[in-house]
C-alpha cells in the first residue's frame, strides 16, 4: 500500500483481522464495525509502534464519516460551541461543528497575531513536533463565543494528551470548562495520565471515534497489540 493511499477509504466490517500480526498497516475498527487502514509508525526504541492518522490528508468521505460519528456521540452533551486545537484538530473540529448543525466553530492557534494577549496563552508541546516550543492562544475576540457556553474541545488524535491538556488549561484560564473533549483517534492509553492531571473529571469526558493500541514487534517481526503492562 502506497503512503499516499492511507486514510482514503473506510472498508466494510470484517474486511481485516485486527488481531494481527500486522506488517505495515493497522486496521482500526469503528463502533459500527467498519474499518480504516492506518500506517504503523515505529517508535524511537525500535520495538514499539503506533497507528497513525493525519486527518487533513484523509479523503473528504473519511473526514465526513469521522466527523459524523464523533458528532453523534457528542450530541448527548448538548454542545453549543466546538473549539478546535491546532493544527490537525482544526480540520476535524470544523467538520464536527458542521455535522452538529453549527454555523461556525472557534479555532485556537499557535500563531500570535498582533492583537493577541500573552495572558491568553499557554505553552504547547506535541508528540509529532517534540522539539518545537510553541504557545497556544485563544483570540480575545472569540471569548464572547465560548464564555458561559457548553463547549466541546476537539483534537484529531489524543496520544500523549499534552495538546489536550494545554487546551484545557487555556480554557480554564478564561473561565471555560468544556462539557466534553473529543478526538477521532484515541492512540494507546498514554493520554490518560496527562488528562487526569488536568482534572480528575476529564478521563470520563473523553469521546473518541475509535481507539488503537500500543503495538510491539512479535517473534516473526510483525506488529501485535502490546500487553497492558507495556
Amino acid at each position: 500500500m502506497q503512503p499516499h493511499a492511507f486514510w482514503q477509504d473506510i472498508h466494510p466490517a470484517g474486511s481485516f483481522d485486527p488481531s494481527g500480526p500486522h506488517e505495515a498497516r493497522f486496521p482500526a475498527t469503528l463502533d459500527n464495525g467498519r474499518q480504516m487502514l492506518l500506517p504503523i509508525r515505529t517508535l524511537a526504541d525500535g520495538r514499539h509502534g503506533i497507528a497513525s492518522l493525519i486527518v487533513n490528508q484523509a479523503s473528504f468521505a473519511v473526514l465526513r464519516a469521522l466527523a459524523e460519528d464523533l458528532a453523534a456521540k457528542l450530541e448527548a452533551y448538548r454542545p453549543e460551541v466546538i473549539v478546535g486545537l491546532p493544527t490537525l484538530g482544526l480540520t476535524l473540529a470544523a467538520a464536527v461543528a458542521e455535522a452538529l448543525g453549527h454555523t461556525r466553530y472557534v479555532p485556537l492557534g499557535t500563531s500570535r497575531k498582533f492583537w493577541y494577549e500573552d495572558e491568553l496563552s499557554v505553552p504547547l508541546t506535541s508528540i509529532t513536533t517534540p522539539n518545537q516550543q510553541k504557545r497556544l492562544y485563544v483570540d480575545p475576540r472569540m471569548l464572547p463565543l465560548i464564555q458561559g457556553r457548553r463547549v466541546v474541545l476537539i483534537d484529531d488524535v489524543m496520544s500523549s494528551g499534552a495538546s489536550m491538556a494545554a487546551g484545557l488549561s487555556l480554557l480554564a484560564a478564561v473561565g471555560v470548562e468544556p462539557v466534553a473533549v473529543g478526538a477521532a483517534m484515541l492512540q494507546t492509553d498514554r493520554w490518560r495520565k496527562a488528562i487526569a492531571a488536568a482534572g480528575t473529571q476529564w478521563p470520563e469526558r473523553v469521546v473518541g471515534v475509535f481507539s488503537t493500541p500500543l503495538l510491539v514487534r512479535s517473534g516473526d517481526g510483525g506488529w501485535v497489540a502490546a500487553p497492558p503492562s507495556l
